[in-house]
């Protein structure tokens, strides 16, 4: 049994989703005692493998040609179709960024084969690799048994796995050749999609200040921009924040809006309804601040204060200051 990671390149690092995806590889490949190989693509290769070797793999597979070097869907579908029929993984493990929804599609048609997109979590049963989906804006789950001929395209939502419970290890290099023409590339990219212009993706931060319904009203929000601030983090929000007007989609965490897997979330006047803790459950550290001590969100806290936000925040911030 053989399981195939294709990694992305995120300024010359892993995507963290990559780092996502070698976790559930590594947990596929202890259970059904297979072997896990890794693939990077374009001008930063060299540099990617390197780092991809840091894990516990069994081979990492540089692809490396000049029509790769500037990502275009129309070539990085073909070069992963190419390894696949080359390397004939049984599983292929993608992160569900927007680069893979953008090309990942091309490979499945290519190869005939249906991709089983933005699942949360990975199991086994009787040798058979079980999929978990959200369904229903995350009210239920659906599990999806693997069946039939491989390869399995799979996606992963972000932070369906913690990139820090990716084993470390030694991983052999080889360079794959493939045969890549400037007449297959008939698209060309615009420049890797932002969630805000201007600024960071929150799926990437490391630290975020993320407000509720508990801020009261619009006018409050400063409060917590002028905390987020402080902190050097990023300022996120529950959807009814979003829905009355206060603060963009793009700040939205949660089943209809990002998943996110900071360092700290700090949760101010979110009371923790499921569709939102679906979003931020991959935060290493979570606080919460709500005067309600019956709040949801206290279950899934490291560290909770019943306080109000309005009354603490600023007493906070001035501290930090």
């Amino acid at each position: 049994m053989k399981t195939l990671i294709i990694l992305e390149d995120n300024n010359g690092k892993i995507h963290r989703m990559g780092l996502e995806s070698i976790v559930a590889a590594q947990k596929i490949a202890s259970a059904l005692k297979g072997s896990i190989q890794a693939v990077v693509i374009g001008q930063n290769a060299d540099t990617l493998a390197d780092e991809a070797a840091s894990y516990k793999l069994d081979e990492v597979i540089k692809i490396k040609d000049p029509l790769l070097d500037n990502y275009s869907a129309d070539g990085y579908a073909e070069a992963v179709k190419q390894v696949i029929d080359q390397e004939n993984p049984d599983y292929v493990l993608f992160g569900h960024s927007y680069q893979v929804r953008d090309y990942a599609p091309k490979v499945s048609a290519k190869l005939m084969k249906p991709f089983l997109v933005d699942n949360v979590a990975v199991s086994i049963d009787n040798g058979k690799v079980v999929l978990t989906k959200q369904m229903f804006n995350a009210k239920l789950f659906s599990d999806i048994k693997t069946n039939g001929d491989s390869p399995f395209l799979i996606s992963f939502q972000s932070a369906a796995f913690s990139s820090d419970a990716a084993n470390k290890g030694s991983a052999v290099i080889k360079e794959l050749n493939i045969n890549i023409e400037a007449s297959m590339i008939k698209t060309e990219s615009e420049a890797p999609f932002k969630e805000q212009a201007g600024g960071i993706d929150l799926t990437a931060a490391d630290l975020i200040v993320s407000v509720g319904r508990g801020i009261g009203k619009e006018e409050n929000i400063p409060i917590a921009q002028d905390l987020a601030t402080a902190l050097g983090a990023e300022l996120a929000s529950s959807r009814p924040v979003v829905d009355a007007g206060w603060l963009p989609s793009a700040h939205q965490v949660g089943s209809s809006g990002q998943s996110v897997s900071p360092k700290m979330y700090l949760a101010l006047g979110i009371s923790g309804a499921i569709q939102h803790m679906v979003g931020m459950k991959g935060s290493k550290n979570i606080v919460a601040i709500n005067k309600d001590p019956e709040a949801p969100i206290f279950e899934v806290a490291d560290y909770g204060v019943v306080a109000d936000v309005l009354e603490l925040v600023p007493k906070l911030t001035e501290a930090l200051q």
